[in-house]
Formats: structure tokens, sequence, C-alpha cells
């Protein structure tokens, strides 16, 4: 398994993940010319991917999914909420999903979770390597840490996870009060502070990265979000590696430790 984040923040959300044969695309939040610019330049032809999954209908999650499928035929899915309040997603034939529901393809399976976000449906994605076990997840745009979000995190040897904002940064920024609500309430976004706290309680000895994801641009610094995380992590046993996702820039590729890598070596070479 290997995951790349292709850009993440307000101005667009990508994550690749790959098992194996099996390419999926979690969020789709550029335009094609930027997604096969992005892919390109970690080797990827966009018509490789087999799935994309939206996690809701905010442009920044949505604005190249149903082009992508058209242009290069991928299979979309969404929840029911998400494809209802996003036309293109219907004309795109796109699957709904059930928040909870879980989706087999070729070589992974797709498990959602219902998030606390203000859209139609969020979901939260984890996908598993048939192969190996390994688990890669996908948490972003959560006001708060819910039950939900915790059963999401736990257990994954990859973690994308937002670190949307700073807040002593929010209450000092350029936003207006209703603005400034919205990100901090509970179906808003997640704080460096809660984030870390997430981190530290889902620890477990299979973690092997974390990738700080979302940061906004006016109210978050990547070295303040790491320093958050990082300081967290350091009264646990984690011995993983912590990154920042950037907004214009491919990072990874971020692979599980070597155990769940060899695992799944051994089932290629046993086919």
């Amino acid at each position: 398994m290997k995951l790349w984040v292709l850009g993440s923040g307000s101005s667009g959300n990508a994550v690749l993940i790959e098992s194996g044969d099996s390419r999926v695309l979690v969020d789709a939040g550029f335009g094609t010319r930027t997604l096969a610019t992005r892919l390109r330049t970690i080797g990827v032809a966009p018509g490789s991917i087999e799935a994309c999954i939206v996690t809701h209908e905010h442009t920044d999650h949505v604005k190249g999914a149903a082009s992508g499928a058209r242009r290069w035929g991928w299979t979309l899915y969404a929840s029911e909420g998400t494809v209802d309040a996003w036309p293109e997603l219907q004309d795109s034939n796109c699957v709904r999903v059930a928040s909870g529901a879980s989706i087999d393809l070729s070589q992974v399976r797709v498990t959602t979770y219902a998030t606390p976000h203000d859209a139609a449906s969020p979901i939260g994605v984890r996908v598993t390597s048939m192969r190996s076990g390994a688990s890669a997840v996908v948490c972003t745009d959560v006001g708060h840490v819910s039950d939900g979000v915790r059963a999401l995190c736990g257990d994954a040897d990859l973690l994308v996870l937002e670190s949307n904002h700073d807040e002593g940064m929010l209450r000092a920024g350029p936003y207006p009060p209703s603005v400034r609500a919205r990100i901090a309430s509970r179906t808003g976004h997640l704080s460096n502070r809660a984030c870390a706290g997430l981190v530290r309680d889902v620890v477990h000895a299979n973690l092997a990265h974390v990738v700080l994801a979302h940061l906004s641009e006016n109210c978050n610094d990547h070295g303040i979000a790491h320093v958050t995380t990082a300081d967290a992590l350091r009264r646990t046993r984690f011995r993983g590696r912590l990154s920042v996702a950037m907004q214009n820039d491919v990072v990874g590729p971020f692979l599980p430790r070597p155990s769940r890598v060899d695992a799944e070596a051994q089932y290629t070479l046993s086919l």
C-alpha cells in the first residue's frame, strides 16, 4: 500500500491510495488539468484509477470528480446526501453509498464512516488492502472528535487527519465573526489541539505515518501544526513519521511498516 496527498487545503483536496494494481482517489477537489499534472509527477495515469470516493459536496472536495469520471472512466462513490447536493454526480451515474457501508473493489475494501461537518451527509474513508490487511484512513472536514471519527481513525497504518487551524490565530484572523464561529463549531473544522489529542489517543504499534491535512491558509502555520501534534506524540509509543500536507504540491509516498509491505509482496509472488 502507498498513499500520496495530491494537495490539501481550502483550495482543493485529493488523496491517492494504491494497493497492488488497485488505485483509489479520495476526493477530487481540483480541476482535471491540475489532477492530471499532479498524478503525472508521481507516474500515475489518471485512467488507471479504479474509483473515486467523494467525502462530501463542498467544492474543494468534489470539483473534478464528475469531469474526471467522464474523461478517465472512474467509478464514483458518494453518500446519498452528497449525490443529491451535487447534480453533476447524478449525471455521472455516481454509486450511492450509505454511511457505514463498505465497498469491495478489485484489491481493497473501502469502509465509510459518518463525520460531523456542515455538509449534507459527509463521510470519512478507510481503505484496507485485501492482501496485507494494511489500512489507510482519510479524515478531514470534521468539527469535533465524535465516536465515529474516533472509530475511523483507530487502528490505521496510514492516517491523513485534519489539523485545520490554530485557535489563537482563528480568533485573531481576518474572517468575520460568523465565519470564525462556523469554523470553530462542532460541524466545522478540527483545530491543531483537537487533532493532536486524537492522534495521541489512537497511537498503536502499526501506525506508521500521520499526515496533517486541510491546514487553513489564514489561520494556521505548518510549523505550529507540526509542533502541536509532535508534542502530543512524544508522550506515546509512536515510532512512525509525522508530515504536513501541502496545498499546491504532492507529498508522499507514505507506506505502512515493512512487515505490512512484505506481506503484500509475498501475496503478489504467490499469485
